[in-house]
């Protein structure tokens, strides 16, 4: 909530706060009013003894809307939120200035007194929803809807962020708190550990545009995965070349792979895809029915148990890393089902921040929309570590 209320995008700038006298005295006496941000509180009874400029109050809810968006305020208010209580609710949600209702669901059975307004399909409707999470044995969702059709003037005017802008924040990070190692290509890295991005699936699709991401060589690079092909030949036929410089005669000799014939990049991805734990032996060779698919394995237990919590798909094999052209970089995944929605975690071990990043976000989530598709399933997100 924190949080939620008090990101600004213009520092010199403060949100607003609306709210009634009861959900003011539920706020505890040591935490009013919230910080830096102007609370206003609509009640014809309560007087401001306090006389501390984050507060103001006023009688009704127009009144606060006046003030906030017309009156003195105007010039350094960002976002108005209301947080509060059923009657101001219900003010808020059928004046034109409601832009947008960040609502969350909680899925026990609690006696109440007090109630959230019934909310107008034809006005609002749902435009994300988390999953669901459980706090204190308690699950509950949280749902954002906006106004399908928009007022020139908002009550709300919340901003979201653009997803793309986690990868742009991670960079900065990267180049500001990013320790410098020395690496095995002798050039040197800056680097973070443990970082992490989350894209929504459900009505976009990560393409990050920061730079030209090479989208028919992310697909026909997952197609090669998921038939498990390892030969870099298959690739070029179709005049995509990203395996080219790791399975030339040079690089080949230089990591000690002197007997594999050109093109041939070992058991990578696709090979522990499909046949995880299968003896390797060249390009060439008809692995059908060998080691382990563990493709097909997630795709039979989405079928049949969808709420099953070991949908893991590991690249990652120790033993078979020194016979591959170059180990793998996003190592595993993991598959996850909430409310018909289809979701994949995806981890890398290491990856270059402008070249293979994007391209990893972009593959894997065309992974899950093949499989939600195929699954007659919805999507859900894209988390990427």
């Amino acid at each position: 909530f924190r949080t939620k209320t008090s990101a600004l995008n213009d520092s010199s700038k403060r949100n607003a706060l609306i709210m009634g006298r009861k959900t003011w005295d539920s706020i505890p006496q040591n935490r009013r009013p919230l910080a830096n941000r102007l609370n206003v509180i609509v009640s014809s009874t309560f007087v401001n003894t306090e006389k501390n400029p984050n507060i103001e109050v006023v009688s009704t809810f127009e009144d606060a809307h006046e003030l906030v968006s017309l009156g003195k305020y105007k010039r350094e208010i960002e976002n108005v939120f209301v947080i509060g209580g059923g009657q101001i609710y219900k003010e808020a949600i059928e004046s034109p200035y409601c832009k947008s209702i960040s609502l969350t669901k909680v899925f026990a059975d609690i006696e109440c007194d007090t109630f959230f307004p019934k909310i107008n399909p034809d006005i609002f409707k749902t435009s994300t929803s988390s999953d669901i999470k459980e706090e204190n044995s308690i699950r509950y969702q949280i749902t954002q809807l906006e106004r399908i059709t928009q007022p020139q003037t908002s009550l709300v005017i919340n901003t979201q962020r653009h997803e793309e802008h986690q990868y742009l924040d991670l960079v900065r990070r990267i180049l500001t708190e990013g320790v410098f190692k020395s690496d095995r290509t002798g050039v040197g890295t800056v680097s973070l550990f443990g970082a992490q991005m989350r894209f929504s699936l459900r009505e976009s699709f990560p393409l990050l545009t920061t730079k030209r991401v090479f989208w028919r060589g992310v697909a026909e690079e997952l197609l090669w995965f998921i038939s498990g092909n390892t030969s870099a030949k298959s690739l070029q036929d179709k005049n995509i070349r990203i395996w080219d410089g790791n399975s030339s005669r040079e690089y080949l000799d230089k990591i000690g792979l002197n007997h594999r014939e050109v093109g041939d990049l070992g058991p990578v991805y696709g090979f522990q895809w499909r046949h995880f734990g299968a003896a390797y032996e060249t390009m060439h060779t008809d692995y059908t029915g060998r080691g382990f698919d563990q493709l097909r394995s997630i795709i039979e237990t989405l079928q049949k148990n969808p709420n099953d919590r070991r949908m893991i798909m590991s690249a990652w094999n120790p033993p078979d890393l020194q016979h591959m052209a170059l180990p793998p970089c996003h190592i595993l995944s993991q598959f996850y089902v909430a409310n018909g929605e289809l979701s994949c975690q995806m981890y890398q071990r290491s990856c270059d921040m402008g070249l293979g990043v994007p391209f990893n976000i972009a593959s894997y989530a065309l992974l899950t929309c093949l499989i939600a598709q195929g699954l007659d399933l919805s999507l859900g997100i894209l988390s990427t570590h």
